[in-house]
């Protein structure tokens, strides 16, 4: 059996004066600034206080007459035997706010693990694909979910330790794009945990109690539980608040880099007509090394290439084969069947899978 649902009353909260009515406009002004509520909206509910919050605080924001439009979305693991007490929960949440739900039993135990992210990372990657599917299917354009501050800190922890990029230290962003044609949305990345539970008791709601979350042989949890907190209780009290600021910061520069880097390779850079892509690599001299590999990452992206298999070390080698750097071969294959060579020009010319000149 899962653990019952935990009563807000048991949650003393700073937002109880105002009905949590800051928490509102908090996520209010957090939402997309046009055409949120044009079409469907799928809010991702899992019954956890986070989930909770989001969708009562959504119901609230709706405008009358649009309800028919906000939509819950719950998917179910089989991971536990409480999965399905939460799945009751929320269906009755949704039919007390008058809203439409759509559930789905997630086989994650049996499903396949390619990328090698562990059983956190496929309960991950089900529930965006499922997310996906009633957003397409319900012509919804866009999908929130409940990520908080706190998330976004172990988020940001989770990567460093595991060794990340700058792009990498940025976060979860505050929307990015689920699939073609629908975005993700994150409007309590803003909010504390704190805030939630504040908010859940001004507003009397109640909440399930995911077991699983307490469990700290998963990485996430060892951090929200072991590490951050006794970071804040110790020297670090304000560490949640300053990982998310380095997260911030990191995205900014990120953005920047990236932006300078489309920029450079839109200018020094052709596509041919059998599908190739020739470089003016001469353009690049005297430029930051970090920036040309950047300007490849670019180009892949644009290309849509195989990235999967691209690490830093190999975008560092078309820098290097740039800059003509001794030692550097003229001709490299790059994952996916991508042949580099370098024309002894100043350019390099670089062929997709299937476009080779070779005979």
């Amino acid at each position: 059996m899962g653990i019952p649902e935990t009563p807000p009353e048991t949650v003393p909260s700073a937002w109880r004066a105002d009905g949590g009515d800051a928490f509102v406009t908090a996520v209010r002004a957090a939402l997309p600034a046009q055409g949120f509520w044009t079409m469907p909206v799928v809010v991702a509910v899992s019954g956890g206080s986070d989930s909770v919050a989001l969708l009562t605080t959504l119901r609230r924001l709706v405008p009358p007459g649009l309800e028919h439009r906000l939509l819950v979305a719950h998917a179910e693991y089989d991971l536990r035997d409480g999965a399905s007490a939460d799945r009751e929960f929320v269906v009755r949440l949704a039919g007390r706010l008058g809203l439409h739900v759509v559930w789905r039993r997630l086989a994650v135990r049996d499903a396949p693990d390619g990328d090698g992210a562990g059983i956190e990372g496929r309960a991950r990657r089900l529930r965006y694909a499922f997310l996906a599917e009633v957003a397409l299917e319900s012509g919804g354009r866009h999908v929130a979910v409940a990520h908080t501050a706190d998330d976004q800190a172990e988020t940001i922890l989770h990567r460093m330790l595991r060794g990340t990029g700058l792009a990498g230290l940025g976060g979860m962003a505050d929307a990015r794009e689920l699939v073609a044609g629908v975005s993700l949305v994150r409007p309590m990345l803003g909010l504390t945990r704190e805030d939630v539970r504040g908010y859940l008791a001004a507003a009397g709601e109640a909440w399930r109690e995911d077991p699983t979350n307490t469990d700290t042989r998963h990485a996430r949890n060892f951090l929200r539980h072991d590490v951050i907190p006794r970071c804040e209780q110790g020297p670090y009290p304000a560490a949640t608040a300053a990982l998310t600021r380095l997260g911030r910061q990191a995205s900014l520069v990120a953005g920047a880099i990236r932006s300078a880097a489309e920029h450079l390779l839109e200018a020094h850079s052709h596509r041919q007509a059998d599908g190739s892509v020739t470089v003016r690599t001469s353009q690049f001299t005297g430029l930051d090394r970090q920036l040309v590999a950047e300007v490849f990452v670019a180009l892949w992206r644009r290309e849509g290439w195989p990235q999967r298999d691209m690490t830093a070390r190999h975008y560092t080698t078309l820098a290097a084969m740039s800059g003509g750097d001794a030692g550097t071969a003229d001709v490299i294959e790059l994952p996916g069947r991508v042949r580099v060579r370098h024309g002894g020009d100043g350019m390099l010319s670089i062929e997709p899978a299937g476009r080779s000149s070779e005979p």
